[in-house]
């Protein structure tokens, strides 16, 4: 063949060949010897690989046949999957999602190219503001402990430690749309925290209005994530724990105390200040009462006296000189009724008025001493 011929001049014999003699002292067409015979051509090479094949592949055709079922098994194995109670399954062929979501079962693909995502449908919990909390239904993803340090509209810093609770409502949406999910949902809810809080007094924060601060940052939240396509639904946003940040909790211990002594000495004078208001609306009222009794006894007893005036009146104009005598007798009975001196009347020669009996002393227990 023309690459064994390593001579030259057209094919002559020549040990050397163009290149001079071959390794180890042979010529070029010599047979190969065993420590420095001469190297093996490209048709010994050939010929030996032909050799060895002569006889079949190891095993025959029933290597070939397992080789095959094994391949099929495999491709069995990676078709085939299951879908659990508390998850959904989203197909994809070609990297494109499927509009149908696999639900609980048993389920088959084309291997390798479709493939399938497990989403689970349980309710997640994220927390912001904390670096440990209480467990999930599902998984739980913590922050670090700085995550809750907001500075409050009244220039005060809180430190606020919350939970958001989602679930997912559309699987394709929240497989696709964003590349990672949780961080989305912390940053969200992170970001709508801290704008509520940047609105409103740290008093509100702390105790005052926690569960209108709840619900303005869920709102937010929901409408950030709608607008990204996320396909998750917060349920509900919750504060642990709010309060200033550890280097200035005991100051801020010494401002609640003395807030609460202001208020305390404050009730104890409204107190004091509604019972003495009490007590003079009190006399008012029955200073009110005496004066309207008053008032009408003295209407009622001139209204009387006017008739009895009246009645007298008339029985005067019917006989003047037996009225006349009549009132001045009662008149003087009247005025005469306390006196302690007897009038006699003795005509022309009496005294007129003498003392008649020593009455004072001669009424009962007049001079009995005290003791007896």
């Amino acid at each position: 063949m023309p690459w064994e011929n390593n001579g030259g001049g057209g094919g002559r014999n020549n040990n050397g060949g163009p290149w001079g003699q071959a390794p180890g002292g042979g010529g070029g067409n010599g047979p190969r010897r065993p420590g420095g015979g001469n190297t093996p051509n490209l048709e010994d090479i050939l010929n030996r690989g032909r050799d060895q094949f002569k006889g079949g592949l190891p095993g025959g055709r029933w290597a070939i046949i397992g080789g095959v079922l094994a391949l099929i098994a495999f491709w069995g194995v990676n078709s085939v999957y299951t879908i659990n109670s508390s998850e959904v399954g989203v197909e994809s062929r070609f990297g494109a999602p499927k509009p149908e979501l696999s639900g609980e079962g048993l389920h088959f693909l084309i291997w390798p190219i479709e493939s399938v995502e497990r989403v689970p449908l349980t309710l997640n919990q994220t927390q912001i503001g904390t670096a440990s909390g209480a467990a999930t239904q599902t998984r739980n993803t913590t922050g670090g402990a700085s995550d809750g340090m907001m500075l409050s509209g009244d220039q005060n810093i809180v430190n606020v430690q919350f939970s958001v609770f989602w679930a997912i409502n559309d699987p394709i949406e929240y497989l696709f749309n964003v590349r990672d999910q949780e961080a989305m949902i912390r940053y969200a809810a992170e970001s709508a925290m801290r704008e509520v809080v940047g609105r409103r007094p740290a008093q509100e924060v702390y105790s005052d209005d926690r569960a209108g601060i709840q619900t303005e940052v869920l709102g937010i939240i929901r409408g950030v994530l709608d607008s990204y396509g996320l396909g998750v639904n917060v349920t509900q946003v919750l504060i642990e724990n709010a309060g200033p940040p550890a280097e200035v909790i005991d100051a801020f211990n010494e401002v609640q105390r003395a807030r609460q002594d202001e208020t305390r000495l404050q009730e104890e004078a409204r107190s004091y200040a509604n019972t003495l208001l009490g007590d003079a609306r009190g006399r008012a009222a029955a200073l009110r009462e005496d004066a309207a009794a008053y008032t009408n006894r003295v209407v009622q007893e001139a209204t009387g006296e006017s008739e009895r005036f009246n009645a007298i009146y008339a029985e005067y104009v019917n006989s003047p000189e037996v009225t006349r005598k009549r009132l001045f007798l009662e008149t003087m009975e009247e005025v005469l009724s306390s006196s302690e001196k007897v009038l006699i009347e003795g005509g022309a020669e009496g005294q007129g008025v003498i003392p008649y009996l020593p009455l004072p002393e001669l009424r009962p227990g007049a001079n009995t001493p005290a003791g007896n």
